[in-house]
């Protein structure tokens, strides 16, 4: 059983990996032994200590994942670590809080444009790579609002409902050539993210009442399904969104 979930001889790279869930997942994959490129905007030199600690190779690479002109090259670069590239998550993102109706333009675009078009022009450059090969894993992240619709977050959620989709629809076409194409939905989680939330007292006390768990998630409780979507334990997995949530859907 432990060599089904072992990533020994692999390579994952995780975009936004350098704090948060990102690090989180990519510390889980590097103790499950997996070699971990951390692709950026900001350093991850701390993530890549702590992963060198668990015995593996690591690199950091800086780059404004916005920018689709990168994309490529951050790619090659998580390629000269090991030669190849066997995971990837797709983790990077951000969030612009306003009112639908005072969300501007720049706020839609900016968000659509990381959390959604760049997962799309990524995974495809992983997908082509993994075609080739004829195996590779895709762990896209999505979010609870991948199914409600949210306060005050519009395009967030129009961009994780987006992921959810593409998530299914890369499924559908590669899953032929080996490819598995998953996806984890994280619930309420105490993240930078999620701070102005947790800071309001009402709103925080509203979403801890109606998770059963009766907690906000941590990184912790998304490396074990990380792994789980990265090993040969998922290999017949397709298309699947796991929701890490606490039971928040279940209410």
């Amino acid at each position: 059983m432990s060599t089904l979930f072992s990533l020994k001889g692999k390579t994952a790279l995780v975009t936004g990996a350098a704090q948060g869930l990102g690090q989180g997942i990519a510390l889980a994959l590097a103790e499950a032994g997996a070699d971990i490129v951390s692709v950026s905007l900001n350093t991850s030199e701390e993530t890549v200590k702590q992963a060198e600690a668990f015995g593996v190779k690591a690199l950091s690479v800086e780059a404004d994942l916005g920018d689709h002109s990168v994309l490529q090259s951050a790619f090659d670069q998580a390629i000269t670590l090991t030669g190849k590239v066997d995971i990837l998550v797709n983790n990077a993102g951000i969030i612009r809080r306003a009112p639908a109706k005072d969300h501007s333009e720049k706020d839609w675009f900016d968000v659509i444009n990381l959390n959604l078009n760049t997962v799309f022009l990524l995974s495809q450059i992983a997908g082509r790579h993994y075609i080739e090969r004829g195996s590779g894993k895709i762990i896209n992240i999505c979010s609870m609002l991948s199914y409600q619709g949210g306060i005050n977050v519009p395009g967030y959620t129009a961009a994780k409902h987006g992921v959810a989709g593409l998530t299914k629809a890369f499924a559908n076409e590669w899953a032929q050539y080996g490819v598995n194409t998953n996806a984890i939905a994280p619930g309420y989680m105490a993240t930078e993210n999620t701070a102005p939330i947790r800071a309001d007292e009402n709103r925080s006390s509203s979403i801890l009442d109606r998770i059963p768990a009766g907690r906000w998630g941590t990184p912790d409780d998304v490396k074990g399904p990380a792994v789980f979507l990265a090993s040969a334990a998922s290999d017949y997995l397709n298309g699947h969104i796991l929701c890490v949530d606490g039971g928040w859907l279940a209410r």
